[in-house]
């Protein structure tokens, strides 16, 4: 089979289990056993097409919707729990079926001692999830469970409980780190981003290094090259089985992410290839391993993490080495420069498709980040691992240099979070597409030099756009939050959106940089939460708040008071139950606002 036919057959995988229609499975099997007989490449692909579509039109009837009821009995986790406000949320797994579980309270604080394993015995209610988004559809979950209570716990199996312990240790030997450096360092280690805060999580977002934080190809084969000292010591075969055994226990420690499956499974592939004696391209190698587990669980094409992992491999596997040869500079630079640019590319189109925009800074941010974060994951599985097992002083001594790489790369997020470079949309996309294919064609200096300014013009478009366009008077935001902007002057009121999250993404994308005036209509612990939020992010120049808020630092004030922000005019029209303002431009314009 050519590496064109087995990127045909990891096609035709997907495209099968999109359709997921509900084909007859025996007869898919048996026509694949013919295809194998005849080696008929169209004929295999057409039968990898079916059964995909058979297991994926399955795997859709195993979401079965359960009727709401009470539940108690014994449910394993199946992922880490992560904090939500002032819950927790895991999913679990019962009775043959997964859960999105959710605790609070006591069963909150109980629960967040867990591990994915563990079994707990507990009791609450179950509901349908309806209508069930893809996203749910990807991990396997079509309910939602309720926990009550739990009434005990019992460690998960052997394999569980040493990946745990290696979690733990891992993470213990870090304490010496701040709370923001300690979640990223985890993130960096084994992919735990849960107890990020916010703002971090939306520097990351803002800046494209979110998937720094997930576990990659860059990881596992960090991990081998730890591990090539004791596989080395064995024969060809010892080699290949003790190969997929440490990969397996680290993507038993990752959880299984969809990105980690990826890198797994072609890191077994291609040390069963190099076992029998084959050559394997690494096109080949992402091909099969995305056929091989699209057939495994045909409901991984609807995961964003999955799609997102495979493009940006393909777009370094088919890009990157061609464009590191054409690239003037140092051969490391060029290098990386490539990787990255690749990388982008290729996922850009679902980005945009996904998140409505691909971040501009993620291009420097990404060269200056990424070379720091490879060393730090290697240091947290060797030494990182020393320092959990002594802590104390020698654990300090350890990460003193992971506190001063994670400090520079959580210094790159925040750049990138507050430099205003805005994102790339469709049009954008298209002309940086042009400008790279401009100057990838061109053979004379002149030619390029026009298509690298071409390219230099597309990204500065959206920075541009922020600043120089004349924003609207008056914006309602994705999460509710009312913008109101004249000149330099900018007032905020918060909506009742809890997420700091998505209003800080909201004020980002709308090229919001500081804030003169923020309205908290309600004055409860979540808008302070808020109000903490933007101030670690921009300048806040003031914050006024009906009375009995609860936010420290804010004014209060009532109906019929008047606040002069520069060229605005606030004026408060009622405070109970909660604040409204309205809002007058010095062009005598009014624009109400029931926040």
């Amino acid at each position: 089979m050519s590496d064109r036919h087995a990127v045909a057959l990891a096609v035709a995988a997907m495209v099968g289990a999109w359709w997921s229609a509900p084909v007859p499975l025996i007869p898919a099997i048996a026509l694949g056993v013919v295809a194998l007989a005849v080696r008929k490449p169209w004929l295999l692909m057409a039968v990898v097409m079916l059964l995909s579509s058979s297991l994926g039109a399955r795997a859709w009837a195993g979401l079965d919707p359960v009727e709401p009821a009470a539940y108690r009995g014994e449910a394993t986790l199946v992922s880490d729990p992560v904090p939500v406000g002032q819950g927790m949320r895991v999913d679990v797994r019962s009775n043959g079926r997964r859960y999105e579980a959710w605790a609070y309270g006591r069963a909150a604080r109980d629960l967040s001692e867990r591990l994915a394993g563990d079994r707990i015995t507990i009791t609450g209610s179950v509901r349908p999830i309806q209508p069930l988004p893809d996203y749910q559809a990807a991990r396997h979950i079509a309910n939602r469970l309720s926990i009550d209570r739990i009434h005990g716990h019992q460690n998960g199996s052997p394999p569980y409980r040493l990946a745990n312990w290696l979690r733990r240790t891992i993470a213990g030997g870090a304490e010496s780190l701040d709370d923001d450096r300690h979640s990223l360092f985890t993130g960096l280690s084994y992919g735990d981003d849960r107890y990020q805060s916010p703002v971090v999580s939306d520097d990351f977002r803002a800046a494209g290094l979110t998937h720094l934080l997930a576990v990659s190809g860059q990881n596992v084969a960090f991990v081998l090259i730890l591990a090539r000292p004791l596989i080395e010591r064995f024969d060809y075969r010892g080699r290949w089985v003790l190969t997929l055994g440490v990969i397996g226990f680290f993507a038993l420690v990752t959880r299984f992410e969809p990105s980690v499956l990826r890198a797994t499974v072609m890191a077994a592939i291609a040390a069963t290839a190099t076992l029998l004696g084959r050559d394997a391209s690494s096109r080949r190698v992402l091909a099969l391993a995305v056929a091989l587990l699209v057939l495994v669980d045909p409901l991984l094409v609807h995961s964003v993490a999955f799609r997102l992992s495979v493009a940006a491999s393909a777009g370094i596997i088919l890009w990157a080495p061609r464009l590191a040869e054409r690239l003037p500079g140092p051969r490391l630079l060029a290098e990386a420069l490539a990787v990255t640019i690749s990388a982008q590319l290729a996922v850009s189109p679902l980005l945009i498709a996904t998140f409505g925009g691909v971040p501009v800074a993620s291009l420097p941010a990404n060269l200056l980040a990424a070379p720091v974060a490879g060393p730090i994951m290697m240091w947290s599985l060797s030494a990182g691992t020393v320092a959990g097992l002594f802590g104390g002083p020698l654990a300090y001594v350890i990460h003193w240099p992971t506190n001063v790489g994670i400090g520079w790369i959580q210094a790159v997020a925040g750049w990138a979070a507050s430099a205003r470079l805005g994102e790339l949309q469709t049009p954008h996309l298209l002309a940086v597409v042009v400008g790279v294919g401009g100057w990838w064609l061109a053979r004379r200096r002149l030619l390029r030099a026009v298509a690298a300014a071409s390219l230099a013009a597309a990204l500065l478009l959206p920075a541009l756009a922020l600043r120089v366009s004349a924003p609207p008077f008056h914006a309602v935001l994705d999460s509710g939050v009312e913008v109101w902007r004249e000149h330099n002057t900018t007032v905020v009121a918060l909506g009742s959106n809890r997420s700091i999250e998505r209003l800080l993404e909201d004020l980002r994308r709308a090229g919001v940089g500081a804030i003169d005036l923020a309205v908290a209509d309600r004055g409860t612990r979540a808008q302070r939460d808020q109000v903490n939020a933007l101030q670690e992010r921009m300048w806040v120049g003031a914050v006024v708040a009906p009375p009995g808020h609860r936010i420290g630092g804010a004014t209060t004030v009532r109906a019929g008071q008047r606040i002069l922000v520069g060229s605005l005019e606030v004026a408060v029209a009622s405070h109970d139950p909660r604040l409204m303002v309205t809002v007058t431009s010095s062009a005598s314009q009014i624009v109400t606002g029931a926040v």
